[in-house]
């Protein structure tokens, strides 16, 4: 990027200069970043635990029915973090997530015992064949439970698309705009963003209401799309 700057500017002025710290501050101070592609997360585990996927032509029509799960990378100043996340399927609420240094298949399990805790267990819950989600450990949390696994099938993220509408909201609507170096602060603003996505966010894929009052509706359940 310096040498594309340096490159540009020479053309008007043969002695122009720019240091690559400079550059990072007044890309920083516009909010301008790179575009690349991201660490790739989803490593297949062991195909002893893969699963059948399981929603194709399944009808999704209440809370709790479906849960889907994911991880997504987080740019930081330095390196990544990576953020674990549960989204029920019929309502778009998430349910439960974290923000982890390591991609361990210990931290997809305790986001799902929470979720647990908070919400109870889900009919299904749907990831895809990555490690953390492709092992004993995975498996026997979800069995304890009662829950039926499903796993997108290989190459196809639309299988998931509901977390991943999520990623994407998440980082163009918050996580690009704030590019903290301190994890403890990127903890706290998606805690925030996430309150305000689940109980002021109103989405159009289910009829302009917000998550948690969708997720919390007792009556009658209005179509999803």
């Amino acid at each position: 990027m310096k040498d594309s700057i340096n490159a540009h500017f020479q053309k008007e002025d043969p002695d122009f200069h720019i240091g690559e710290r400079r550059v990072r501050r007044l890309m920083r101070m516009m909010n301008i970043h790179a575009t690349y592609p991201a660490p790739r997360l989803s490593t297949l585990g062991s195909a002893t635990y893969v699963h059948p996927y399981l929603l194709r032509k399944m009808k999704i029509d209440h809370p709790n029915q479906v849960w889907s799960t994911d991880i997504s990378y987080i740019p930081m100043g330095k390196g990544f973090l990576y953020l674990y996340a549960i989204i029920d399927v019929y309502s778009r609420h998430i349910v439960s997530w974290g923000l982890y240094s390591t991609l361990e298949a210990s931290n997809a399990i305790e986001v799902l015992e929470r979720a647990i805790r908070r919400h109870g267990a889900p009919e299904i819950l749907n990831s895809d064949q990555g490690s953390q989600y492709t092992c004993k450990e995975w498996e026997e949390a979800l069995e304890r439970y009662g829950i039926k696994i499903s796993m997108d099938g290989r190459g196809r993220c639309k299988d998931n698309i509901w977390i991943e509408r999520f990623w994407r909201t998440i980082k163009n609507e918050y996580i690009y705009f704030h590019p903290f170096d301190d994890g403890v602060k990127m903890r706290e603003g998606i805690r925030w963003y996430i309150d305000y996505y689940n109980n002021h966010r109103h989405h159009q894929g289910i009829g302009h209401k917000t998550p948690k009052s969708l997720y919390l509706c007792a009556g009658e359940l209005p179509k999803v799309a």
